[in-house]
């Protein structure tokens, strides 16, 4: 479309004047050219000059206006970029959950990929050195923000960029982690969602006693790296003042752990475990759940993850609803906002999922109590 659309053309003719003053005999007008109403040839010379000129002046100024505008409007929409690193397999059911959840809250704030924001994700696992190299691959291609999801990951990142813009999804204890100076002002490049506060490792505890009243010894399964862990096993030490219960801590690193310490504390009766969320055992929950199984051993999750597996029961957040919260913090930073002043969201919504089928599979009666507070029974 012209820039001149919907404006009238106007035929601007020249007058050439002699050095006199007067009219070329070129561009007289002719005869009988002026109406009878007292207008003197001079007269209207000068009117139709005056209205020429005002003519041919909001022609020009409303072509300056307007071709701003056509030439904003013929210009392609700036592309954004964005890095996610997910600290989970690729192939990991829930994980695709979480990343199309993300994907959901920015498509419902206008950020639709392949049009005005280009999604770059990244999948190691559990893998730190992994983790480390596609951190460095995603900065490399200078995102304008990028999300990252467990504390492992997000330590990664923050250690290898202090200007990239980060959203965390799904991480403890962001203070005790060093990501954030306070909850309510960042101070840095890092900013999000997080999944718990360490008061929650008293809460497992108290379930797992509900669940299993019989139990005397709590196993404790947790990354002793990791601050929320630490902080969440501190939690629950404090809860446990009964006489009648142990709570035994069970460091792991990795797979090989995992299975050498739960098939350690197996080896004696009586006994359910509490496992907490961090990457090492995210990526290892179908080893978990089948050692659980194995040893039936009544166990308290932080995740429903862990429970879809075919786990027992688990007391935490929606995970997917917090990376599509994370979306509302990606849109503002690209709108321009810092993330050192956007506050660090606490989970506003608890859930407990119990999977029915595998209290059957160890032999465990659910009491009914238990049963009716679950907002999702498995069958």
């Amino acid at each position: 479309m012209s820039a001149f659309s919907g404006h009238r053309l106007v035929r601007c003719k020249c007058l050439l004047l002699t050095q006199s003053g007067h009219l070329s005999d070129a561009h007289r007008p002719v005869s009988g050219a002026f109406p009878a109403a007292g207008l003197t040839r001079h007269d209207a010379l000068q009117r139709g000059l005056q209205m020429r000129r005002r003519d041919f002046i909001n022609l020009l100024g409303g072509a300056t206006f307007l071709w701003p505008l056509a030439a904003r409007a013929q210009q392609p929409e700036r592309v954004r970029r964005l890095g996610v690193l997910m600290g989970y397999p690729e192939g990991d059911k829930q994980a695709q959950a979480g990343a199309n959840a993300l994907r959901t809250g920015l498509q419902n704030l206008g950020w639709i990929e392949g049009r005005n924001i280009q999604i770059d994700y990244r999948w190691p696992g559990p893998d730190a050195e992994k983790a480390r190299t596609f951190a460095k691959e995603l900065i490399g291609m200078s995102p304008d923000v990028i999300v990252s999801s467990t504390n492992q990951v997000t330590a990664i990142l923050q250690q290898e960029t202090r200007t990239i813009p980060i959203v965390f999804a799904f991480v403890g204890d962001p203070i005790g982690s060093g990501f954030v100076q306070s909850l309510s002002r960042p101070g840095g490049n890092l900013t999000g969602f997080a999944n718990f506060e360490n008061s929650i490792g008293g809460k497992w505890l108290e379930l797992v006693r509900e669940l299993a009243p019989k139990a005397k010894r709590v196993g404790f399964v947790y990354c002793p790296t990791a601050a929320p862990n630490v902080g969440f096993f501190h939690a629950a030490q404090n809860a446990a003042t009964s006489p009648r219960v142990t709570l035994i801590p069970l460091p792991v690193n990795n797979g090989i752990d995992i299975e050498r310490n739960v098939t350690a504390f197996a080896a004696e009766p009586d006994g359910s475990l509490i496992v907490a969320p961090h990457a090492v055992t995210l990526g290892n929950r179908d080893l978990i759940d089948k050692l659980a199984l194995r040893y039936r051993l009544p166990t308290v999750y932080s995740d429903r993850y862990f429970v879809e597996s075919g786990g027992l029961i688990s007391f935490g957040n929606n995970t997917p609803e917090l990376f599509e919260r994370a979306a509302s913090y990606v849109d503002r930073i690209l709108k321009g906002a810092n993330p050192a002043e956007l506050p660090v969201q606490l989970p506003t919504k608890f859930e407990l999922v119990l999977n029915l089928k595998a209290a059957k599979a160890i032999g465990l009666s659910v009491p009914p109590a238990i049963i009716s507070r679950a907002d999702d029974v498995i069958e």
